[in-house]
C-alpha cells in the first residue's frame, strides 16, 4: 500500500507541475525555423531572415533543445525535417498566420479587399512568389490575384480596367512613359553548362513570338550580324524555355536575374552578339487607391538591390 506521505509527495508534485507554465514558442526562431524547412538550407534561410548562419544554427539549437526532439537530418548537402520537424512545421505555420493576423488587425485595421495584380511569367515564376508572401504576411486581410500574361496582352488588361497594376517586361521602342521603372538589366544568352547547341547552324533558339522584348532584342542583334537562326522552341513559358537551353536543344535571350544552375553565359567567343538592356516597369490603371500603393510599395522593397541579389541567390 502507498502511505499517506507519499501520496501527499505525489499531490504536491502534482500540483507544482501544473502550476509551471510550459516554456513559451519564440516566434522569430519560429519564423527562422520555417524558412530553414521551405529553402531547404541553413544559409538559405539565413538570407530569407537576414542573419548570419552560426545566428540561424543557434537558434535551432535552442528550439531543439527546448522541444527535447531533433527537428533536421543534416548532410553535406541537404537538410531534411525529422518526424518531429514535420510535426513542428504545421504548428509554426499557424502560429506565425495567427501572430501576423493579430498584428496586422492593430496595425492595419482598414486594409481590407482585393487587389488585382498582373505580371510576365518570368517575374510570375522566379520573383513575385516571394513578394507576394511576404506581403500576405503584413497584410493578412488584402489578396492579390495575380494574372500571367505577355507584355502586350497586360497592357490591354490594364487599359481595360481588369488589372489595378502590373508589372511589364519593356523593351526597346516600348511606349510606357507612364508607367514607373523598377529594374534595368542586362539581358545575355545562356546555353547548358558545357553544351553545344550555340554550335549548331542554323542557330537552334528557345523564345517566345513576336511582342516579347526578349524575343526582339535577340532577332535583331542576331540579324545585325548574319547568323542564322531558327526557333527551336517557341513557348510563352519561361519554364519551357528554361527546360529547352537545359536539355541543350537550344540557346535562349533571357534576362540576367533569371540565370539558373546548370546554365552558363554565352557571349562573342561562342559567336553571340552582345545583347542589350531591358527594363521592369510598374504601371498602374486609373484607380489608385491605398491598397494598390501598399501592394506597389512591397514590389518596390523586392527589387532594391540588396533584396533581389539575396532573393536569387
Amino acid at each position: 500500500m502507498i502511505s499517506i506521505n507519499k501520496i501527499e509527495l505525489m499531490e504536491r508534485s502534482m500540483a507544482n507541475f501544473l502550476q509551471t507554465p510550459l516554456p513559451v514558442l519564440d516566434n522569430d526562431i519560429l519564423r527562422t525555423f520555417v524558412a530553414i524547412a521551405e529553402t531547404g538550407s541553413f544559409s538559405g534561410a539565413a538570407e530569407t531572415v537576414f542573419r548570419t548562419p552560426s545566428a540561424v544554427s543557434m537558434q535551432i539549437k535552442r528550439l531543439e533543445e527546448q522541444l527535447g526532439v531533433s527537428l533536421f537530418v543534416r548532410d553535406a548537402r541537404s537538410v531534411r525535417l525529422t518526424h518531429s520537424g514535420e510535426t513542428l512545421l504545421t504548428y509554426a505555420r499557424r502560429m506565425l498566420a495567427l501572430s501576423n493576423e493579430a498584428m496586422s488587425r492593430f496595425r492595419h485595421p482598414d486594409m481590407h479587399g482585393v487587389v488585382r495584380l498582373g505580371a510576365t511569367d518570368d517575374i510570375g515564376e522566379r520573383i513575385l512568389p516571394t513578394i507576394l508572401k511576404r506581403f500576405a504576411e503584413a497584410f493578412p486581410g488584402v489578396m492579390v490575384d495575380v494574372t500571367i500574361d505577355n507584355s502586350v496582352g497586360l497592357r490591354r488588361r490594364l487599359g481595360e480596367q481588369r488589372l489595378d497594376l502590373t508589372l511589364l517586361n519593356s523593351g526597346k521602342g516600348a511606349s510606357d512613359e507612364d508607367s514607373e521603372l523598377i529594374l534595368r538589366e542586362r539581358l545575355v544568352w545562356v546555353g547548358a553548362c558545357g553544351g553545344t547547341a550555340h554550335t549548331k547552324d542554323p542557330l537552334p533558339v528557345s523564345m517566345w513570338e513576336q511582342g516579347c522584348s526578349w524575343r526582339n532584342e535577340a532577332v535583331e542583334k542576331l540579324t545585325e550580324i548574319g547568323r542564322a537562326y531558327r526557333v527551336a522552341y517557341m513557348s510563352a513559358t519561361t519554364m519551357v524555355q528554361r527546360a529547352a537551353v537545359l536539355s541543350d536543344l537550344a540557346v535562349a535571350p533571357i534576362a540576367s536575374y533569371y540565370l539558373s544552375d546548370g546554365m552558363e553565359v554565352l557571349g562573342k567567343a561562342e559567336g553571340l552578339p552582345e545583347l542589350g538592356f531591358y527594363e521592369i516597369r510598374l504601371k498602374f490603371s486609373e484607380q489608385r487607391g491605398e491598397l494598390v500603393e501598399a501592394v506597389a510599395d512591397a514590389i518596390r522593397h523586392a527589387f532594391r538591390p540588396t533584396e533581389r541579389q539575396s532573393r536569387v541567390a
